[in-house]
Formats: structure tokens, C-alpha cells, sequence
């Protein structure tokens, strides 16, 4: 047995801008521009202007029209129509005159030309229209909040219409809607209840943006077909979007029979171009209402359009006001710190503040804060994995129910059910996240939200539409708060805000490390010409204290001499310090011989030569691997080795000495020309006490005697730094006092490709 396939999209992809059908209470007919020939009628032509279809077929608008009727509207046809409609004509039948309400549009090269009987005769002037809405919207604009508003426009169309029953029906992100405002003389109140997407579905959305007005007198009417059923021109069905005869789908009139509604109109209300809701109106029985009082309704309509963005604004004011407050001091406080991540952690409280939200995280590249109660890193970086493709074009993501599309989070929902993303650099991956937890609720919905499946005699199915209208009760999980458009308007500012300070903090890095390198250029100028310059008259000193000793040797007394033999090494310890400056500074000047450097040759040849300069140190040197060939300058290389080397020596008081050089290998990963390999030397010296583990790279720094330990200037780590920070790495150490050290440094490493 095969399951069976229901179609869950049967209304969202119903054609009903093309049914080929009308509604009775009128006729169609479509006209050939500019000839006005008659290409198209509707089937009821008989009966409501007393001509046959084909009698009319073929031939001139002017066979049913009177010649001044013909000349308004072809002087209709250069106009907008939205401002000449409904157009007074009258047709001769059975020897009296029939009044109509012509409404014209024009679809690509035709014209299309509905005609509505009127009713009675109405007051059509431009004073009486202004007399009938002054007051309305007088009231709306008043309104101080916008549910005050609604309420004075649902009561208003009430009075205007009598309708039954008039409501505000506005729609949610999702497309559901809910009855925010109703006025009524039923006994089942409507107000605050919840209707889902597919009571109405996408196109019919859509057409309501393209009409704003809606009428249909009569739901058990039998529709009109078109003659032809196609249009000639194009031999397709006729487009009948702006028509307001279009006859109903059918699901939406068994709709409104199961509904017991059988007259109804809405109203499309607008807000920034999009849908926003509707006014919707029902009766009990059958109910026309005329063009003219339609008008006013759809005026009204577009008043409160109008309207709804000064409402909507007025809302939560002071809510509004404090997000705006907070904002200016988050970005302020940002702009006063040194980098984005450590100014967001700063700020951490006022981050959740700005949307109300219980926890946040801040990523940036492999990075991840996370403030408040969030998911864990993991969960985070792979939440940002799946939102990262479905940014709008604003940089924004928001939902409340993340659920729904991430199943992922269903472990999470707790704490993070609503979530809103903000992309602050696609570059840099730079994202600010911020969750809301899970608020349980209860939604009263006009119905089973869930439509049935209703099976057919061939076995197919399809969703048809809710026959009970009941208050229906849902528990609601995996669900937050939503946000509010102020929220999100915050968020969205907050970005182009954040650019603007990091911008401003990058400037001022730039221009920081430029001055850096400038002075620290200067100072190695400085250094070389000073200790070059300082070595001659040192080396004068040096050299007289020396003759004082010859020449006056019978002269001066034992105390006289000593103190000349003080001199002459100080000057030598004073050369020696000068010596290792102007190396030092000649190292940041010198150009890099960069080359090929086979480190199984050179630590042998430094060990051999270490070797010989001390013979009296027994030391035992491991290499337990075979060494790599790395980049960089030979010379400096066999320093740093040289430097790293003989401290291991020096610094170690055991009666058996060992010193160990090596490297470590990296993550393994393939690269196109090399990879940074680690490289280490270690002994089981004297160590270093963990306060002193910062100072040692310091030039000049000593943490022992002078003559302890063989003596030294206290520069050879210093020189270390230097060469391993200009071939691109970096060095450090770690030591346990009297157990030994090991320092460890990078080198660029040469690797298979």
C-alpha cells in the first residue's frame, strides 16, 4: 500500500487572477484600444443591458453607448483611471434608461469596461463625499494609539455600510492574521482571534496589494463565464487582477458559507508598500453596496494607511526613547575601546539591553563571547553555519521560532528559541547573535487552524477549507517573544554604527603602528650612531688608565692602583655593553639573507664550536630527531641557535648536564610553499621563577650577579627575539625553577608540495 501524497499548497497556487469568470452583479466587457471594439462579454450581457453576447460581439463600443458617452471615454483612456472612475453612463432598454457605474482599466493593448447597475440615485458630488468622510477622518487622525484607531475605523465603515460585522484583520511576518478591532451585531465576538496563513493564501495576498477593494454581495451566486473564454489577442485567458467583478475562488466562497457569511468586503490597509491587513466586513444575507459608498470605504482604507506608520511609531514611545538612549552609549563606549572584541565585552549588559534578549554572542572569526544564557561555542558556530546563507540584504536574520526551520535547536529551545543575527563584517566574520528563551503561550484561533483533507471519489486529496469557526485553543512551544520593529530597527542602525567605530579604531591603529615603526626605526638609528660614537672615547679612557699604570707605576701606592684597574674594566664591561648594542641595533637594519638552512648541519657545527669555547662543561647534547630545513638568514639562525644553546649551558648548576634540541611537529596540514614549524631547546638548568618569565627578553636584563654564571651583558635573549620576530615567528618559554627551561620558537619550515 503507497501513502498518499496530500497536497498541502492547493489554495497558495490557485490561478485566480484568470477564472474566466465574473460575478453577476455586473457585466464585463473588453475593448480593442483604440478602436473600442467589442472583443470579449460576459455571458449575462442580456439581462443586465438587454443585449445578446453575440450581439455585441464584433462590433463598436457605439452600438450600446450614446456618442458624448463615447467621447468621455475616450477621453477617459488618456487619463488615470484611478481618478475618473466610476464613469455615469446609461443604456436604453425596453424604452427606459439604464443608469451604470462604468469602471475602466487597461491590460496591455485592450480595454477592459465593467458596468454595475446602480441601485438608486445617490449624492455624487465632491461636497457631499467631503461630508460623508470629514468627520472619519477627522477621528483617525486623532486617534492617540493605533487599536484606538482601528476600533474608530471599524465602527465608522459599520456605520457607512451596515455590514453585520466590520473587523481590522491584521497580518503577522508569518502571513498569519489576527482581529485586533471589531465592531458588531452578532453574538460570537471575533475579537483577538487567531487565523493561519492559508485562510488566505499568497496570491490572494498579492491581489489585495493590486485592489484595494473587495466586493462580494452575494457567496451562493453562480458566476458569469466569459465569451470568448480566451482572450482573442493572445488566445489566454484574461488577466482579471484589477477587476472588480473577478469572480472568488471557490474554496474562499465555501469558506465563507462554512463562515455563514454570505455577503462580504474588504479593504486592503498598506504600509510601506506592504500588505499590512485588512478591513474586513460580513453580513448575514445578501448585501451590495454601491460604487460611491465603496469609494468612501476604500478612502477611508487609504487614510488609515497613511496613518498607520504615525501610530505605529507612537507605540511603546518611551520603550523607543530608552533603545535609543542605550544605543548611543553602546556605540560611545565601543568607540572608546582599543578593539571591537574587548569593547563588546565591556558593554556586555547594555548588548542585551538594546533587544531585551537574555543572552547574546559575539563572534568573530573562530572567536565566540558568549553574555547572558546562550547555546554552547559549538552550538553557536554551527547555528551561524546555517543562518549565514539566509541573511537578508540588510545583514539581518531574525525569527522566533528558530525551531521550525533548524531542528538543531530543539536541544536548545530553553534559551534560544527566538534568535536575531546582525552580520557586522562578511569579511572579518564578524556577528553579533542574540537569544530569547522559549515563553510557552496559549493562541486562541478562530477554528482548527489545521485545514481537513478531503478525500475525492478518484482517491485524491487536497486541503479544503475549515468548516467550524469555534474558538480553538492552541499551547504554543518552541516559541519567544517576537521581536518588535523597533527592536529590529535598532539593531539594523547599530551595524553601520559599529562599522563606523571600528573604521575609526582601524585609522587610528594604522596610524599608531606607523609611528611605531618610525620611532623604532629612529631609535636603531640612534642606537648605532650613539654606540658607535660612544666607542672612541671609551676606548681613550681605556687606553690612558692602562698608561697611568705603566708609566706611574712607581709613583702611585697600592690603593691608587687599584682603583685604575677598576677603570680599565669598567671601560671593557662598558665596550662589551656597547658592543652588544650596536649588534643588537645592526640586527633591526640588516637585510635579510633569506635561504635554505639544513638545521642537521648547523646545530652539530654551533655544539662543536660551544664545545671547544668550554671545555671544562661536560654536557650531554640529545637531538631525538632528525632536524628540518627551514627559511631565513643563515647567520642569525646559527645566533639564535648560538644564544639559546649556550644559555642551556651557562644556566646550569647539575653535576650532569644535558641539553636537548628538537621540534614539534604542526596540525600536518598540505600547504602550497611552507608551514610554521616549532622548534624548542631545553636543559635541566637552574630554571626561571614564573614573576621573572616576562623579563628575560628585556636588553641588559640579568637575574643574577654579575660575574654569576660566567657574567654577560644580559642581551643574548634579547637577540634571540629579534632574530625570531623578523623571520615572521615568535618565541617564549616555560620553566620550572631548578628542574630547567625550555624555550621555545617558529620557524618557517620548507615542505613537500
Amino acid at each position: 500500500m503507497t501513502d498518499e501524497i496530500i497536497d498541502l499548497t492547493n489554495c497558495d497556487r490557485e490561478p485566480i487572477h484568470i477564472p474566466s469568470l465574473i460575478q453577476p452583479h455586473g457585466v464585463l466587457l473588453v475593448l480593442q484600444d483604440p478602436t473600442l471594439e467589442i472583443l470579449q462579454v460576459s455571458s449575462n450581457s442580456q439581462e443586465v443591458v438587454g443585449r445578446k453576447p453575440d450581439d455585441l460581439l464584433g462590433k463598436s463600443l457605439s452600438d450600446l453607448l450614446d456618442v458624448k458617452q463615447i467621447k468621455l471615454i475616450q477621453q477617459c483612456l488618456t487619463e488615470d483611471f484611478e481618478s475618473v472612475n466610476p464613469l455615469d453612463l446609461s443604456i436604453k432598454y425596453l424604452n427606459k434608461s439604464i443608469d451604470f457605474d462604468g469602471i475602466l482599466h487597461r491590460l496591455d493593448n485592450i480595454i477592459i469596461l465593467e458596468l454595475e447597475p446602480k441601485k438608486a440615485k445617490e449624492k455624487t458630488g465632491f461636497f457631499d463625499f467631503y461630508q460623508q468622510v470629514r468627520g472619519t477622518i477627522t477621528r483617525i487622525q486623532k486617534a492617540p494609539t493605533l487599536l484606538e484607531m482601528c476600533q474608530i475605523v471599524v465602527t465608522e465603515v459599520r456605520r457607512i455600510t451596515g455590514f453585520d460585522r466590520v473587523m481590522v484583520y491584521r497580518f503577522d511576518r508569518e502571513g498569519a492574521g489576527r482581529v485586533i478591532a471589531e465592531d458588531t451585531n452578532q453574538q460570537t465576538p471575533y475579537l483577538d482571534l487567531h487565523y493561519p496563513p492559508s485562510d488566505i493564501p499568497k496570491q490572494a495576498r498579492q491581489l489585495y496589494t493590486l485592489n484595494w477593494l473587495r466586493l462580494i454581495p452575494d457567496a451562493s451566486y453562480q458566476p458569469v463565464t466569459l465569451i470568448p473564454a480566451n482572450n482573442p489577442l493572445t488566445n489566454q485567458p484574461l488577466d482579471l487582477s484589477l477587476s472588480v467583478l473577478r469572480s472568488v475562488s471557490p474554496i474562499h466562497l465555501e469558506y465563507l458559507q462554512n463562515m455563514g457569511v454570505t455577503a462580504s468586503m474588504s479593504i486592503s490597509l498598506m504600509h510601506d508598500q506592504k500588505l499590512w491587513g485588512l478591513i474586513a466586513c460580513h453580513h448575514s444575507s445578501p448585501k451590495y453596496i454601491s460604487y460611491n459608498i465603496r469609494t468612501i470605504c476604500e478612502f477611508i482604507g487609504q487614510v488609515m494607511s497613511v496613518e498607520l506608520a504615525n501610530k505605529e511609531a507612537s507605540e511603546d514611545i518611551d520603550y523607543k526613547r530608552q533603545l535609543k538612549s542605550l544605543q548611543t552609549q553602546f556605540v560611545e563606549g565601543l568607540s572608546q575601546a582599543e578593539y571591537f572584541l574587548d569593547g563588546m565585552v565591556q558593554l556586555k549588559s547594555q548588548l542585551l539591553d538594546l533587544t531585551s534578549a537574555t543572552g547574546a554572542a559575539i563572534c568573530s572569526g573562530n572567536q565566540c563571547i558568549r553574555v547572558g544564557k546562550t547555546p554552547s561555542e559549538k552550538e553557536v558556530h554551527a547555528l551561524l553555519d546555517w543562518i549565514t546563507p539566509q541573511l537578508h540584504h540588510n545583514n539581518l536574520f531574525e525569527t522566533r521560532s528558530l525551531t521550525k526551520n533548524y531542528p538543531a535547536a530543539e536541544s536548545f529551545k530553553a534559551i534560544a528559541s527566538g534568535v536575531l543575527a546582525l552580520e557586522i563584517s562578511k569579511v572579518h566574520h564578524n556577528y553579533i547573535l542574540w537569544f530569547r528563551p522559549e515563553v510557552i503561550q496559549t493562541v486562541n484561533w478562530g477554528g482548527n487552524p489545521n485545514k481537513p483533507v478531503e478525500v475525492f471519489s478518484d482517491g485524491s486529496l487536497r486541503m479544503s477549507p475549515r468548516k467550524s469557526f469555534e474558538l480553538w485553543q492552541e499551547t504554543v512551544q518552541g516559541a519567544a517573544l517576537p521581536w518588535k520593529p523597533c527592536e529590529i530597527e535598532v539593531v539594523t542602525e547599530l551595524r553601520s554604527l559599529i562599522v563606523g567605530v571600528v573604521l575609526r579604531q582601524a585609522d587610528k591603529l594604522a596610524s599608531m603602528n606607523f609611528e611605531l615603526q618610525r620611532s623604532n626605526e629612529e631609535l636603531d638609528s640612534f642606537a648605532y650612531v650613539a654606540s658607535h660614537d660612544l666607542k672612541e672615547p671609551l676606548r681613550g679612557i681605556h687606553n690612558y688608565a692602562n698608561f697611568l699604570m705603566e708609566d706611574y707605576a712607581d709613583v702611585l701606592d697600592s690603593d691608587g692602583m687599584a682603583k685604575l684597574q677598576t677603570l680599565v674594566r669598567l671601560t671593557q664591561r662598558m665596550e662589551d655593553l656597547i658592543n652588544s648594542l650596536l649588534h643588537f641595533s645592526r640586527l633591526g637594519r640588516a637585510e635579510l639573507s633569506r635561504q635554505s638552512v639544513n638545521l642537521n648541519e648547523l646545530v652539530p657545527q654551533v655544539i662543536t664550536t660551544l664545545t671547544i669555547s668550554r671545555p671544562q662543561s661536560e654536557v650531554e647534547f640529545r637531538i631525538p630527531q632528525p632536524l628540518k630545513s627551514v627559511q631565513g638568514d643563515r647567520a642569525q639562525i646559527n645566533e639564535l641557535f648560538s644564544n639559546l644553546i649556550s644559555n642551556a649551558i651557562k644556566y646550569n648548576d647539575k653535576p650532569q648536564k644535558w641539553v636537548e634540541i628538537g621540534f614539534i611537529e604542526g596540525n600536518g596540514e598540505r600547504k602550497l610553499a611552507s608551514t610554521s614549524l616549532t622548534f624548542y631547546v631545553r636543559d635541566n638548568g637552574i630554571g626561571i621563577s614564573q614573576e621573572h618569565l616576562d623579563k628575560i627578553f628585556q636588553i641588559f636584563r640579568r637575574l643574577h650577579g654579575r660575574d654569576d654564571f660566567g657574567g654577560g651583558t644580559g642581551v643574548g635573549l634579547t637577540i634571540a627575539r629579534k632574530i625570531v620576530e623578523r623571520h615572521g615567528g615568535r618565541i617564549w618559554v616555560e620553566s620550572t625553577p631548578t628542574e630547567g627551561s625550555t624555550f621555545y620558537f617558529t620557524l618557517s619550515a620548507e615542505v613537500n608540495i
